[in-house]
């Protein structure tokens, strides 16, 4: 056979400048549009049962145990006082176990070689995934806002922390269940960190109670739980108190986002759990 048979039909097309930009758009937009397209098609998994979850938490927590508690650090109602860490504690459930039964259902359909032989860039497909997560996260938190207020009133004190706590908790543990994902190796490993890890911290967390009514060393001991953090900056946005200055939970979370998106995206590039 000659040379000249021997060459591909078709030549791969490489983009480069403008069109690879616009081809890695592309390519998020469809792995997010996927991603929030199965949110919504199976909701009644999605969206319904953390509704109800909280809601019951306002009932027994904020009606039934809080009407004999009285107002707590700074004056509001126990139910106020819950309902921004409640909020917190449903986005970050979600946005974890959203994005871990999605990235190791591809692995486990073994469609995500697919994405892997795309020319598609390891980030693409990483912010495609994170990006489902956090808006099923925040649709979640929504909904959860939404039925708080139907128990007592809020007032939004600071919109800007609130928001952007919001989304940079989603995203840590958006990254969080895809570094879970990514070593999984059977449906049953995704669910042992939210079971020992994942549920002991957001209980321990200050979603409850503020820290200043635990002696010490439980109270330096909190400290080190980095959800601790984000229920404090989140409540800050929502009530404008804080059992922790603001300006270190942002430091605590935005070195999270930097350090485990970096390491995500290091397990991707190499293929950890993904290529045997």
């Amino acid at each position: 056979m000659n040379d000249a048979a021997r060459e591909p039909l078709t030549t791969p097309v490489v983009y480069t400048g403008a069109p690879r930009v616009r081809a890695n758009l592309v390519a998020l937009g469809t792995i997010t549009r996927r991603e929030v397209h199965r949110v919504m098609r199976i909701w009644t998994q999605t969206l319904v049962p953390p509704a109800i979850t909280m809601t019951l938490y306002f009932v027994i927590f904020g009606k039934v145990i809080g009407s004999r508690i009285g107002t707590i650090e700074g004056g509001f109602s126990y139910m106020q006082y819950i309902v921004p860490g409640l909020v917190m504690m449903s986005i970050i459930n979600n946005c974890y176990s959203n994005i871990t039964s999605s990235f190791f259902g591809s692995k486990f359909g073994h469609y995500v070689e697919e994405m892997l032989a795309s020319p598609m860039p390891s980030w693409v497909v990483l912010t495609g995934y994170v990006a489902g997560a956090v808006t099923r996260g925040i649709v979640v938190g929504v909904i959860v806002l939404g039925i708080a207020l139907s128990f007592t009133s809020l007032h939004l004190a600071h919109p800007l922390v609130a928001v952007t706590t919001v989304l940079l908790g989603a995203t840590i543990f958006s990254l969080a269940g895809f570094i879970n994902a990514m070593f999984a190796k059977r449906f049953d490993d995704i669910a042992i960190v939210p079971t020992f890890v994942l549920q002991p911290l957001t209980y321990l967390g200050g979603v409850f109670y503020s820290i200043n009514m635990l002696g010490s060393p439980w109270r330096e001991v909190s400290k080190v739980n980095p959800i601790l953090y984000m229920v404090n900056a989140f409540r800050y946005g929502i009530l404008g108190a804080s059992d922790v200055p603001v300006w270190m939970a942002y430091a605590v979370m935005l070195a999270f986002v930097v350090a485990l998106g970096t390491v995500a995206l290091w397990l991707l590039r190499r293929g950890v759990g993904l290529r045997s």
